[in-house]
């Protein structure tokens, strides 16, 4: 994938006008997704005038205004939101051109950053572990994300590719690998009964992940659904900071399978939530599109391998 060092160098090397419309469409890009001139224009390693400049040219070269501008910036124009839907499909071609014809002359390279859901984390290794033994090459970059980011992710490039939820929200445009079945336990410090069921939950103070983690709003249909009040005493976007507060004994949490598996001893119980036992599928996502980058394709295919069933079929 082009950085944004190589962009700024093709940029005042002067290269040609299709080049420079691609320069200027990242850039365009990076504007949409960071909503500030300042941070956009660190994003793509050039001066802020520079982008400024770039995104004027833009507006020229396709005789539409593409953003509100004020003392800040203030939003893309209903042209501007057209635009960047193609930005995203023209920069992401030429991205996945030029890694490919660089994969030809010298192997898979480069960088390859992933959005995951926390809960999937400890069990992120089972895919990523694989994908780098079979390409050393390419580096990986893991950052937590929640689902509507890791899907924000895919559109503005800031992933490559996401693990997330497959079965419980809407998945617009994506390609998607089942990977598991997410399954639940209940954590808690100290003596615990052997199994529970949704509907003994209300017996225990809660602490959950925070309501904008789909985790916790499959855990609160759940809860519902058997009748117990939702609610948490104790919320947060860190599933260290929920660990840590079982850990006094005072509060319980409901956790993925994978996560208690890597929680287990050290004084806190993982016991089976199986009345009614539940489970929601989690896999690997990129958009959908014809050609993907030859890191995402060789992803893609790591999941395939490690898949349940395997192969791709379009979500949403």
């Amino acid at each position: 994938m082009q950085g944004p060092a190589a962009r700024a160098v093709a940029m005042r090397a002067g290269p040609g006008e299709s080049g420079a419309m691609i320069d200027r469409l990242e850039m365009f890009v990076a504007l949409a997704r960071e909503r500030h001139f300042g941070r956009a224009a660190a994003a793509c390693g050039v001066t802020q005038p520079t982008l400024s400049s770039a995104i004027r040219a833009l507006e020229d070269q396709l005789g539409v205004q593409l953003v509100w501008r004020g003392s800040r910036f203030l939003g893309l124009t209903p042209e501007g939101e057209r635009v960047l839907d193609w930005a995203r499909r023209i920069t992401g071609d030429a991205r996945a051109l030029k890694d490919e014809m660089r994969a030809r002359r010298s192997g898979l390279a480069g960088a390859l950053t992933l959005g995951v859901i926390p809960t999937a984390l400890p069990w992120i290794a089972r895919l990523t572990g694989p994908f780098a033994a079979r390409h050393p090459g390419v580096q990986v970059r893991i950052l937590s994300a929640t689902s509507a980011e890791i899907l924000a992710g895919l559109d503005d490039h800031a992933f490559d590719a996401g693990v997330t939820y497959l079965d419980n929200e809407p998945l617009p445009r994506v390609e998607a690998v089942d990977l598991y079945a997410e399954r639940y336990r209940l954590l808690v410090a100290g003596e615990a009964p052997a199994r529970v069921g949704w509907a003994d939950l209300g017996r225990w103070p809660l602490c959950l992940l925070t309501e904008d983690m789909q985790n916790r709003r499959i855990v609160n249909q759940h809860l519902a659904a058997a009748g117990v009040a939702v609610g948490a005493q104790v919320e947060s976007n860190s599933v260290l900071a929920l660990i840590a507060h079982v850990r006094t004994g005072r509060f319980a949490s409901v956790v993925p399978e994978a996560l208690a598996e890597a929680l287990a001893g050290g004084g806190l119980a993982s016991v089976p939530i199986d009345a009614p036992a539940v489970s929601h599928r989690v896999g690997l996502v990129a958009s959908q599109r014809g050609t993907h980058t030859p890191a995402v394709a060789a992803l893609i295919d790591t999941a395939r391998r490690i898949a349940p069933a395997g192969g791709a079929a379009p979500a949403g």
